[in-house]
């Protein structure tokens, strides 16, 4: 009995400590308050089960120790449900298992004992012990489901270019871009990827046009816009860059501005420049990653354990990676440990994943990495601008000879 209720004591601190000492709100601090509040008082109880079979000096200890048995019940009863979800295995499996068998006996051995009538005011314990149990129960559902999904949060993306000027050295022209983030939302969050790209549009021009249903076929098969006089879209990079760093935070009511200039020769073939502007991001209130090791950027042309497989990798990448856990360490104690990693190079669009892949073999479950994605609340938003090359260069006056 008292070896199973201090390893009870120490799976229950184990679960409630990171959540008490390091998560984001005040309910999830409760909840995690409550499981190392209830793992002390199964090390009281232990205490007294030395008492209980023993000398019986006290007349409450048989009390505390059913008390610390069913907390057990509890905790092992609620770790299998949660496991159950998704039956991964994990190192906390060999723990809960055994002792959610021993609460069982330990339950049922103390019941027929009726440790509650050496109690002064029965009916006010179980009465306590009810409200403690109801009020971990509604913190922990408030913590959990309702505030993480009625916090709102939104991230504000804006991409405007500026007036170009003559570059007075060399025959090009230089043009600004102002890029601003700004979070509307009510929470913080971390960026996970983010890129901005420029793009110059080459096109087939037609003074007769074609308006057929052909044609508007072929432009929605290649993700063009259907225009009549204007067909065969071809875009081509010629800047980028990223405006965070991953694993970077943005608090609620952040706002940051950025402005990028990039050359283009004055006689560029293109009609039309385009930017995108993305950022991948999660929130903050529904998980915690480990930004020291996920914000060192991996080469994997140096290290090609860490390449990119997905096949909008063409090329080597920038891999970022690092643990996350789940906002509730419940949670945590259930699951496989998961990874968040990203990609990123100039050539290509960003990439990224929340799965159990670590690089060790393997492939990436695309079913469970949606649920993830959904449970870390982990969204990309947009912005992008267009602007006429002629309108740019009309401004810059010819180069001086």
């Amino acid at each position: 009995m008292t070896v199973g209720l201090l390893a009870s004591m120490a799976l229950n601190a184990m679960i409630g400590w990171p959540d008490a000492s390091g998560a984001l709100t005040f309910a999830q601090r409760v909840t995690g308050a409550l499981f190392v509040l209830s793992g002390v008082v199964q090390g009281l109880a232990a205490v007294l089960s030395l008492d209980h079979w023993g000398r019986h000096e006290f007349r409450t200890s048989g009390a505390v120790i059913l008390l610390g048995a069913l907390i057990a019940l509890a905790t092992d009863s609620l770790l299998i449900l949660l496991w159950l979800e998704e039956k991964e295995y994990t190192p906390y499996l060999l723990a809960f298992i055994p002792l959610w068998c021993w609460s069982l006996w330990a339950v049922g051995l103390l019941v027929r004992e009726k440790p509650w009538k050496g109690l002064p005011h029965p009916r006010k314990f179980a009465a306590g012990v009810f409200v403690s149990a109801l009020l971990t129960t509604v913190s922990l559902a408030y913590s959990t489901l309702y505030q993480p999904s009625t916090a709102p949060m939104r991230l504000t993306l804006e991409a405007e270019f500026g007036t170009a000027l003559a570059d007075r050295a060399h025959p090009f022209a230089q043009v600004p871009l102002k890029l601003s983030v700004k979070n509307t939302g009510e929470v913080p969050v971390y960026v996970i990827i983010n890129d901005f790209s420029v793009y110059g549009r080459t096109a087939t021009y037609s003074e007769r046009g074609d308006s057929s249903a052909q044609a508007w076929k072929e432009s929605f098969g290649k993700e063009e816009e259907a225009e009549r006089h204007v067909d065969r879209l071809s875009y081509h990079r010629l800047s980028t860059g990223r405006f965070y760093d991953p694993g970077d935070v943005l608090a609620a009511g952040q706002e940051d501005t950025r402005e990028h200039v990039f050359e283009i020769p004055r006689d560029v073939p293109y009609d039309l420049l385009h930017v995108d502007l993305q950022i991948t991001y999660m929130r903050k209130d529904r998980g915690r990653i480990d930004v020291e090791n996920f914000s060192r950027p991996i080469e994997s042309w140096r290290h090609p354990r860490y390449s990119c497989l997905a096949s909008e990798c063409r090329v080597a990448t920038l891999a970022y990676h690092g643990r996350v856990h789940h906002n509730n360490n419940l949670v945590n104690v259930t699951r496989k440990p998961l990874y968040v990693t990203a990609f990123w190079s100039p050539a290509t669009l960003p990439v990224y994943s929340v799965s159990s892949f670590h690089f060790t073999g393997g492939w990436i479950d695309y079913r469970k990495e949606r649920r993830e994605l959904n449970k870390f609340g982990i969204t990309t938003r947009y912005a992008d601008a267009e602007v006429s090359v002629a309108e740019l260069l009309r401004s810059i006056s010819a180069r001086p000879r």
